[in-house]
C-alpha cells in the first residue's frame, strides 16, 4: 500500500489523505473522475462502527471536491451476501427467520410492520435517511442488481477461468494445521470481524475446493434460493455448470453465461469489484492487518481481473461509552439514527473528522454526551475569535460545511446541558421551555423555540431516551417543611441571602454569581472573590449550600445546574419551596 504523504502543521489527515489519492488517480485513470468506495451490508442494523466506512472516504472525497475535482463516492450495498444469522434485538424479528439462512438478504422478509419490500431494503433505508442528514454524498450501487442483471458476467466467466490461479494465491494463507485444501478457520469472534470489516460477506468462505475442484463461484439454489450449494461439475468452453443444494437436495445444470442466480465469493468480489470500479481508494476494518485478511489477500487478486489495489488506511474500532466495542450481531447497538436523534449532525461528523482512522474513539449517549458538546460550543467559538489550532479549524470546517455548503445549524445554539435541563424539568411543555430559556439572558431573549432548535429537540431527546427515571427531575409540590425548621442559624440566613438576591440576579449568569456567593459572603469575603483568594474551606460550605437547595427543591442531593434549575422552578415558586 503506498505511503501517505508527510504531514505538515498547517493540513490535517484529511488534506493528506486527498493529496496521495489525486496523485494516485492522474497516475491511474487520468482525466475520470476520483473514485473512493464504501461496503455496507444491510444484515442487520448499520451501526456507528460500520458509519466510519463511509465517513472516512466521504471526508476525503469531500476534500478532494473542494478543490475542483470531480469524485464518486461509491457505496456498494453487500445486499445479495447471504443471510447469516437472525441479529438479537430486531423488533418484528423472531426465531422463524432462520428459516431464511442462507438466502440473498434480498431474498429476505422485512421485519413485521416494516414498510420496505425485504430485509435488505430496510436496513438500507435508515442509513440513507441518516447519510442524508449527515451530507454525506454518494452512489449506490446494489449488488443485487449488478449480479442478477449479467452486469459481472464477464468477471465471473474470468474468474472461473483464472480460478486455479486464484485458488493458488488463497492456498497461500489457509489454515495449515487442517488437512489440505480445508475451508478457512473461522475467526475466534465472528461479531468482531463483522464489525471491523463493514460488511457481513467478510466472514464467508473463501470458495475452497470440493471434489471437483476450487470455484470461485456460488450459485443460490433455484429450489430454496439458498446458497448452500457446491458446484459438482464446469466446464470452461461451454460454461456449463453442474451444482447440488445440500439444503434441500436440489441438482441443475445451468450455462453459467446466461445464468445470474450466484456471485464470486467475498474474497474474489471484492477485489473484482475494485477494478471493475477503477477505485482509487476505499479504508478497511483493523482485522486486516491479520494474514489471510480480505484486503491483503485481494492486493494480489485484484491483478487477475487487470486492476490494482486501492489506497487506503486500516480504521479503529467506534466505542459507546460504557460498551468496549460495537458489532450489529448483537441487540441494542446504537446506529446513526439513534446518534442523530439526540445530536446535530455537526457534532457526529466532527468526532469522526477530528481523529485519524486508525485512532479509536468513543460516541456518548451516556452523560458524557454534554461534557462533548461543551468542548464544541468551545471549539465553535475559538474558531470564530481565530484562536483555534490550524488542525482543529480544518475539523470544524469539515463537521459544519461540505463542497455543496453549509450543513443546517442551529440559530441560538444554547448549551447543551442547560436545554437538557430545561426539557427534564419541563417535561414537554414547550411553552414553560420558552420562558426559562428566555430569561437566562433578558439582554438578549430568545424569540421562539425554533430559534434553539434543532439542538433543544436532540437535547430533550436525550432526557427521553437515556436518562433513567430515577435520575429525571422532579419539583417538589410542597416545600419540605421538616427540613425547613431543622435547619441551624448558619442555614436559615444562606437561603435568606439567596431570596434576598433572586430578583436582582434573575437571568442564568446572575444566578450563577449569586448561588456561588452566599458562602463567600458568609465566611465574611465578598461575592467576587476568586478561588484563588478564598480558603479551601469555601468548597466545601458551597456543596453543603448546593446539597441543601437540591433537597428543599427536588428532594436529591444533586440535580440539573442550581442557575437553570432555580429559573426553571420560577422565582415565586422558589420562594415557597425555600420557606419564604
Amino acid at each position: 500500500m503506498p505511503i501517505v504523504a508527510q504531514s505538515t502543521e498547517t493540513t490535517d489527515w484529511v488534506s493528506r489523505f486527498a493529496d496521495e489519492v489525486i496523485a494516485e488517480s492522474e497516475r491511474r485513470a487520468p482525466g475520470k473522475p476520483v473514485v473512493v468506495a464504501s461496503g455496507l451490508s444491510p444484515s442487520g442494523p448499520i451501526h456507528l462502527g460500520n458509519l466510519r466506512e463511509v465517513m472516512t472516504p466521504h471526508l476525503v472525497a469531500d476534500e478532494v471536491r473542494r478543490r475542483g475535482h470531480e469524485v464518486r463516492h461509491l457505496i456498494s450495498w453487500d445486499d445479495y451476501d447471504r443471510y447469516r444469522k437472525v441479529p438479537a434485538g430486531v423488533p418484528g424479528v423472531d426465531e422463524t427467520w432462520a428459516e431464511h439462512i442462507g438466502k440473498p438478504l434480498t431474498s429476505v422478509p422485512a421485519p413485521k410492520g416494516s414498510a420496505h419490500p425485504n430485509w435488505a431494503e430496510h436496513f438500507k433505508a435508515a442509513m440513507v435517511e441518516a447519510l442524508a442528514e449527515l451530507g454525506v454524498e454518494f452512489d449506490g450501487i446494489s449488488q443485487t442488481a449488478q449480479y442478477t442483471s449479467g452486469v459481472y458476467r464477464e468477471q465471473i466467466l474470468h474468474a472461473m477461468k483464472h480460478r486455479q490461479d486464484i485458488d493458488a494465491i488463497l492456498a497461500q494463507y489457509r489454515t495449515k494445521k487442517a488437512p489440505a485444501k480445508k475451508q478457512q478457520q473461522k475467526p475466534v469472534d465472528e461479531a468482531e470481524l463483522e464489525a471491523a470489516e463493514g460488511s457481513g460477506a467478510a466472514a464467508e468462505d473463501d470458495g475452497s475446493s470440493g471434489s471437483a475442484g476450487y470455484f470461485p463461484y456460488k450459485p443460490f439454489c433455484g429450489n430454496c434460493e439458498k446458497d448452500l450449494t457446491t458446484v459438482t461439475a464446469y466446464d470452461d468452453d461451454s460454461t456449463e455448470l453442474t451444482y447440488a443444494c445440500t439444503a434441500c437436495g436440489f441438482s441443475e445444470t445451468v450455462r453459467l453465461s446466461e445464468f445470474n442466480r450466484g456471485k464470486l465469493v467475498w474474497k474474489v468480489d471484492w477485489p473484482m469489484r475494485w477494478a471493475y470500479e477503477g477505485v482509487i481508494f476505499e479504508p478497511s476494518g483493523v482485522d486486516h492487518s491479520s494474514p489471510g485478511s480480505s484486503f491483503q489477500v485481494g492486493g494480489q487478486i485484484v491483478g487477475i481481473f487487470g486492476g490494482q489495489q486501492p489506497i487506503g488506511p486500516m480504521y479503529a474500532f467506534v466505542g459507546i461509552s460504557g460498551m468496549a466495542k460495537m458489532s450489529s450481531s448483537k441487540g441494542g447497538v446504537p446506529t446513526p439514527a439513534d446518534a442523530l436523534l439526540i445530536m446535530e449532525p455537526q457534532l457526529l461528523r466532527w468526532l469522526y473528522a477530528r481523529r485519524r482512522p486508525n485512532q479509536s474513539f468513543k460516541i456518548a449517549f451516556d452523560q458524557e454526551i454534554q461534557r462533548l458538546y461543551d468542548e464544541w460550543d468551545r471549539l465553535d467559538a475559538k474558531v470564530a475569535d481565530g484562536s483555534a489550532l490550524p488542525a482543529d479549524v480544518a475539523a470544524h470546517a469539515r463537521a459544519v460545511r461540505t463542497a455543496a455548503g453549509e450543513l443546517p445549524r442551529t440559530p441560538r445554539p444554547l448549551p447543551y446541558r442547560t436545554l437538557a435541563s430545561v426539557a427534564d424539568i419541563t417535561a414537554g411543555h414547550e411553552d414553560q421551555a420558552l420562558r426559562i430559556l428566555s430569561e437566562l439572558d433578558p439582554a438578549n431573549p430568545l424569540g421562539s423555540l425554533a430559534e434553539a432548535r434543532p439542538r433543544y429537540d436532540k437535547a430533550e431527546a436525550w432526557i427521553n431516551t437515556h436518562v433513567p427515571a430515577d435520575q429525571r427531575t422532579v419539583v417538589r409540590e410542597e416545600p419540605d417543611a421538616e427540613l425547613l425548621k431543622s435547619l441551624d442559624e448558619q442555614g436559615r440566613q444562606s437561603l435568606r441571602l439567596l431570596l434576598d438576591g433572586l430578583a436582582e440576579h434573575w437571568s442564568l449568569d446572575g444566578l450563577t454569581h449569586l448561588v456561588y456567593g452566599v458562602p463567600k459572603v458568609q465566611a465574611g469575603f465578598s461575592a467576587d472573590s476568586t478561588p484563588k483568594e478564598l480558603p479551601p474551606e469555601i468548597k466545601t460550605a458551597q456543596r453543603s449550600f448546593f446539597a441543601l437547595l437540591y433537597h428543599l427543591l427536588v428532594g436529591r442531593d444533586t440535580g440539573p445546574r442550581l442557575p437553570t434549575l432555580l429559573l426553571a422552578v420560577g422565582q415565586e415558586r422558589v420562594r415557597t419551596l425555600l420557606g419564604e
